[in-house]
């Protein structure tokens, strides 16, 4: 996108008025979206953004500018912006800054350079659409969106390294609703990651279709959600949300930095259960939170957060792990060249543990089976949570029972992880398209877990007599 001379350039003149460290980010992005409604092809769209933005940090401080206008000059003058927020002090930047390209093994198809025909997306929708109409009269809307993204990103820094990085990503959603006597029933099912379309041609919109027209007619027939304290079992894959809101921001550098996370100076102690381990990993292949090199140039890489109960360490970006004296772990993630980067999530996990599903189910005397969840909010400084229960089920003496509608539970990220009893043979990452929001910023992640359980859990729901 942009020479060696003018990135050189770039850096020289961004450190001009002093500074610990410089980086430039370029971005060039293309993406196809189109969206299903009432039978039809509501909305279709192409977009292409680019620009770049120039950092600089100072101790604690960084001087960030960016521009959507790649001619030299307007590059320069941002450099120089960013120079002058974070201004220091110190003598003039001289000389020049030798860039070394950095070899790292993609984890993703790099061949791709442009979209399928606009018909081949079209195609996917409608299909989706017919088959969550098929088999039940109460399906009254379906709603489908597809989107294709190609990310092409450059960096250089002032350190002396320089990389590319050609990021695919696609997602096919489908929502549907249930109507019946006065009730509703909604349901949504998703797939995708850094891959290309031709993924649909082997994992059917039909699949993901039923699967959302089952949940919607499964909460349309069920039962109103009991309330109390009871046992909890979280479903495998989908499940794996709640780890990522209730533990995973916790764990964020900067949190933890500022002393405003519970998890705040306690690596090395024991934060969870010993059935307990979380990791977050950049670097497998196709996730959708995957990244050959983070935001900052860093190679995506595997990270122990948690292990058998005890905390391991924290994810960290270039500014947080200099000032922890710590390294980077690829985890300087940014929604786009207007962005700073900050320390971020990439597909945060728990590994399998020894305990059958159907074991788990046995045990549970009396409690809630929260299959997958439809969103929620957590609270870091003291790891509140609340979550909705997007498709959830009673267990009663050992067997699931009746479905159950407008459930939501409310607990403590680190509290719930002392509670957990048992840990499935099952894991698996969602099948669905999490974006993960912070500080006004939007990045795709991944999240996954086994089958698990909580011993205790408070639900609260619309029926109090169960």
């Amino acid at each position: 996108m942009l020479d060696s001379d003018v990135l050189t350039r770039l850096l020289v003149r961004a450190l001009r008025h002093g500074g610990d460290y410089a980086d430039v980010f370029c971005e060039r992005r293309r993406s196809y979206a189109f969206r299903l409604q009432d039978g039809q092809i509501h909305d279709g769209a192409t977009a292409i953004a680019q620009g770049v933005g120039v950092r600089v940090i100072v101790g604690e401080s960084a001087g960030y500018a960016y521009s959507d206008d790649l001619s030299v000059e307007a590059l320069m003058r941002a450099a120089e912006a960013a120079s002058l927020i974070a201004r220091s002090g110190a003598a003039q930047a001289t000389g020049t800054i030798d860039l070394t390209t950095l070899q790292v093994a993609p984890l993703y198809d790099q061949s791709r350079h442009d979209h399928a025909p606009a018909a081949r997306y079209v195609d996917l929708l409608e299909r989706a659409d017919r088959r969550a109409r098929a088999d039940d009269p109460r399906i009254v809307a379906v709603n489908a969106h597809v989107a294709d993204e190609l990310q092409d990103v450059w960096i250089a820094t002032s350190e002396g390294r320089f990389v590319h990085d050609h990021r695919p990503m696609v997602t096919l959603g489908v929502q549907v609703v249930a109507s019946a006597h006065g009730q509703r029933g909604s349901g949504y099912a998703a797939d995708g990651g850094r891959i290309a379309i031709d993924y649909f041609d082997t994992h059917s919109p039909e699949e993901l279709a039923a699967d959302a027209a089952r949940i919607a007619a499964t909460n349309l027939d069920a039962e109103p959600a009991p309330a109390g304290e009871m046992e909890m079992v979280v479903g495998a894959g989908g499940g794996g949300v709640l780890l990522h809101e209730a533990v995973g921001h916790g764990l964020e550098s900067d949190f933890n930095r500022r002393g405003t996370s519970l998890y705040s100076g306690r690596v090395g102690e024991r934060v969870a259960s010993e059935l307990v381990t979380i990791y977050d990993d950049g670097n497998l292949r196709e996730e959708r939170g995957s990244i050959t090199v983070d935001d900052e140039g860093i190679p995506g890489q595997h990270k122990v957060l948690v292990e058998r109960g005890v905390l391991r360490g924290y994810m960290q970006d270039t500014l947080n792990a200099r000032l922890m004296g710590a390294q980077p772990t690829g985890s300087g993630r940014r929604q786009s060249y207007r962005f700073l980067p900050q320390p971020r999530m990439c597909n945060t996990y728990m590994p399998s543990g020894e305990s059958t599903p159907e074991e788990i189910i046995a045990s549970t005397k009396r409690g809630l089976y929260a299959k997958s969840f439809a969103g929620g909010q957590v609270e870091i400084s003291k790891g509140d949570f609340v979550f909705m229960v997007a498709e959830g089920y009673l267990i009663e003496n050992g067997k699931i029972t009746a479905p159950v509608r407008n459930a939501t539970i409310v607990g403590n990220g680190p509290d719930a992880m002392t509670k957990v009893v048992a840990v499935g043979n099952d894991a698996r990452f969602a099948r669905r398209h999490y974006t993960c929001g912070k500080g006004g910023q939007h990045v795709p992640v991944g999240v996954g877990m086994p089958t698990v359980k909580i011993s205790s859990i408070t639900v609260g729901g619309t029926d109090d007599e169960r």
